[in-house]
């Protein structure tokens, strides 16, 4: 497995698989690997003849007293991961790196960006989407694989991608969750034992909708206050949204009558935590 840490080799690299016409997959972290970027990496590995992961904790998409201080790291354990996984390239990158001195760019998306956690977090899809435009500058590769945990950064680099005429096929990777169905995450590293439990909330308020909706509950506003209140008997919860929604343009809905998004994100103490679900009314 090769490491590469800047951008000029790393882009030598991609160009060296190219004239030997191999395809890239690339799989973006930030790094405090688990199973579900395990998953992408086994995902991607079958898509293409080689695999690069890049690990890079990306401060523009961290707001004031967001975690980008204190964000989980161990790149000794996820070097061994991704090795593990059989991965190509790990792309290691520093701040200085992707934002050199007198960096002025920014990427902004009119329409994607404004709802769910970007109502919250105002300046964290402009981060995400400059930061993904230069890494596939950077990797180049073919297919780029994004988990469906962070659906809205997944709908806004289907976006991106399209708008900028990338030549990169983005695919999606399933929610992994931990056998008790909390959403595997980094942050899930900040919960005590109390507060994993809490944490359930979320997954739990997502079987709750279907098994309102499969009884034939149409009335999304009661589903919503039935949710709330579900998740409000869980100790350390603050709500910060619970919303349904159209799964492409991410805009609030009231019917149910095609396949919804419900989205989630909830604070279990000081830990922001976010889940979601495609339902379709059909199943």
């Amino acid at each position: 497995m090769d490491i590469i840490k800047t951008k000029a080799q790393m882009q030598e690299w991609s160009k060296k698989r190219q004239r030997e016409s191999k395809t890239i997959c690339f799989v973006p972290t930030m790094g405090y690997l688990h199973k579900g970027h395990i998953s992408l990496m086994e995902k991607g590995k079958s898509l293409c003849d080689t695999l690069v992961v890049s690990i890079f904790v990306n401060p523009t998409q961290f707001g004031p007293n967001e975690d980008l201080a204190s964000y989980p790291s161990d790149i000794e354990n996820d070097l061994a991961l991704a090795e593990k996984a059989g991965v190509t390239a790990v792309f290691l990158p520093t701040k200085d790196h992707i934002y050199p001195e007198n960096f002025q760019t920014e990427i902004n998306l009119k329409s994607l960006p404004n709802f769910l956690c970007g109502k919250f977090r105002p300046i964290h899809f402009s981060g995400v989407a400059t930061v993904v435009t230069k890494l596939f500058n950077i990797v180049m590769p073919d297919i780029a694989v994004f988990g469906q945990k962070d659906y809205q950064q997944l709908q806004i680099i289907r976006q991106l991608t399209l708008d900028l005429d990338f030549d990169v096929k983005i695919v999606a990777g399933p929610i992994i969750r931990e056998k008790d169905g909390l959403a595997m995450s980094s942050r899930n590293a900040y919960l005590s034992a109390s507060q994993k439990k809490s944490a359930l909330s979320l997954s739990k308020s997502l079987h709750l909708a279907r098994e309102l909706i499969a009884k034939g509950e149409k009335n999304l506003v009661t589903i919503r206050n039935q949710i709330e209140a579900f998740i409000c008997t869980f100790p350390e919860t603050t709500i910060e949204y619970v919303s349904f929604c159209d799964p492409e343009t991410l805009e609030d809905t009231d019917s149910i009558e095609n396949q919804i998004l419900l989205a989630l994100a909830v604070k279990v103490g000081k830990t922001r935590l976010i889940d979601n679900a495609l339902i379709d009314p059909a199943q």
